[in-house]
C-alpha cells in the first residue's frame, strides 16, 4: 500500500543521509546523491536479486559505507556487485576477479 511504500522510502532515504532532499527535484541532485537514490530505488521493493555496477563509484567514504550497509544487509536478496574498489569488494561473502577477460576466484 501507499503508506507502507512511503515509509520504506523515508527509511531508506534516512539510511543514506538524504532525508532532507526527499522533496527535491532529481535535476537538483549531485551525482553522488543521484547514485544513492538509484540504490534506494533498487532496494525499495525488496527484490530477490540486485545487480549493482560500481554502486559506490561517485561516493565519498561516508556515503559508500551507508550504501554498502544497505546492500550487504539487503533482506532475502542475492547481491552481485561489480567494483574496482578493494574496500567494497572486501565486504562480500564471495569474491570473483576478472583478469584479461578470464574469471578467477
Amino acid at each position: 500500500n501507499r503508506s507502507a511504500a512511503l515509509a520504506r522510502a523515508d527509511e531508506l532515504l534516512d539510511k543514506v543521509g538524504l532525508s532532507a532532499r526527499k522533496h527535491g527535484k532529481a535535476s537538483e541532485l549531485s551525482i553522488g546523491e543521484a547514485q544513492r537514490v538509484a540504490v534506494i530505488r533498487a532496494l525499495a521493493n525488496r527484490p530477490q536479486l540486485i545487480l549493482a555496477d560500481e554502486p559506490t563509484g561517485s561516493l565519498d567514504a561516508e556515503s559508500t559505507a551507508a550504501v554498502m550497509a544497505l546492500l550487504v544487509g539487503a533482506e532475502s536478496a542475492a547481491v552481485l556487485i561489480v567494483t574496482h574498489d578493494p574496500e567494497v569488494a572486501a565486504q562480500a561473502s564471495r569474491t570473483l576477479r576478472m583478469r584479461d577477460g578470464k574469471l578467477t576466484s
